[in-house]
Formats: structure tokens, C-alpha cells, sequence
């Protein structure tokens, strides 16, 4: 399989990227400061601020072009803060989280049909979403909104595009 992983820097976006490593799969790797593995025959590692659809884009076009065909793609990049209190939060910080966790999904998300749609067989979008989708936490604020929006997001991806061959899934680890 040709696995995406966005986020793949740090946390779950690198421990996928090993686990799957390992388990022989091709790679495309991108985070803002640099992926968990390197290039090589079986990995294409990118920095990649997953804000910038051009930038998503273009990642996923030299995935194609290195790795053959996406198979899997995991949308995981993400940021918790701010972790404050709205009241104490600035409309630069929400948006700032919002274009990583909402904006940068749509990215990927709508790079992903634009690939699945243009070629025969199924693919699989998985975002990663959060308990906090569902329930509202204090200091949360920001997180709990991108989290709900990525859920309603992938499930709108599911209902428009499932004919194309695009399974699309939300889930919250843990």
C-alpha cells in the first residue's frame, strides 16, 4: 500500500509512519518541521505546512509520481493550542488552529478526491479527530471546534464522494 501521513513529525503522525514502515508499506511523510523518517526508495518525506493547498498539492503529486497510486490517507496534523480560556484567546490564535486543524484537513482532504476520482479503485481518507469533537472542554476551546469540524467535514466527503470510490472516516484515537 501507499500510505499518507500528514503530522508525521512527532507523536501519532510518527508513530504511524514507523508502524507502517515496518510493515513494508510506501510512505508520503509531511509535517511542518520535517517527518519522523527520511526520503529513500520506499518514503517521500516532505516539510509541509498543510495550510497551504498549493503546498498539499504539490506533496501529493510527488507521492504519485515516486510512490505509484494513494491507497490510505491520513489526515493527522494538528495542534492543541491554544489551551486557554476563550476569553483569553486572541482571534489570531483560534485562527491559527483552525487553519492547522480544519483548513489543513480540507486541504488534504479535497487533494485526496481530486486523486481518487481520477483513478480506477477505491481509496481510504482517514482523518484524526478527537473525543473533544463531541464534548466541550474548558480551556478547549479552539481544539473542540476544529475537531467537530473535522468530523462534519469527513462525513460531508463520505456522503458527496463514496460513488467515486472514497471511503472516508473520522476517527478519535484512544
Amino acid at each position: 500500500l501507499t500510505i499518507v501521513i500528514t503530522g508525521a513529525s512527532r507523536g501519532l503522525g510518527a508513530g504511524m509512519a514507523r508502524y507502517f514502515y515496518e510493515a513494508g508499506h510506501r510512505l508520503g511523510l509531511c509535517s511542518r518541521s520535517g517527518p519522523v523518517l527520511e526520503s529513500s526508495e520506499r518514503v517521500v518525506a516532505q516539510n509541509v505546512d498543510v495550510r497551504d493547498a498549493q503546498a498539499v498539492q504539490s506533496f501529493s503529486d510527488a507521492v504519485v509520481k515516486t510512490l505509484g497510486p494513494i491507497d490510505l490517507w491520513i489526515g493527522n496534523a494538528g495542534v492543541l493550542e491554544p489551551m486557554r480560556q476563550l476569553r483569553d484567546v486572541s482571534l489570531e490564535e483560534f485562527e491559527s488552529s483552525m487553519g492547522i486543524n480544519v483548513s489543513g484537513v480540507f486541504n488534504g482532504t479535497k487533494s485526496y478526491i481530486h486523486h481518487v476520482r481520477g483513478r480506477e479503485g477505491i481509496g481510504t481518507l482517514v482523518n484524526i479527530s478527537s473525543g473533544a469533537a463531541l464534548k466541550g472542554y474548558a480551556s478547549w476551546g479552539a481544539y473542540c471546534a476544529s475537531k467537530a469540524a473535522v468530523d462534519r467535514l469527513t462525513e460531508c466527503a463520505l456522503l458527496e464522494e463514496a460513488a467515486s470510490g472514497l471511503r472516508a472516516y473520522s476517527i478519535a484515537p484512544g
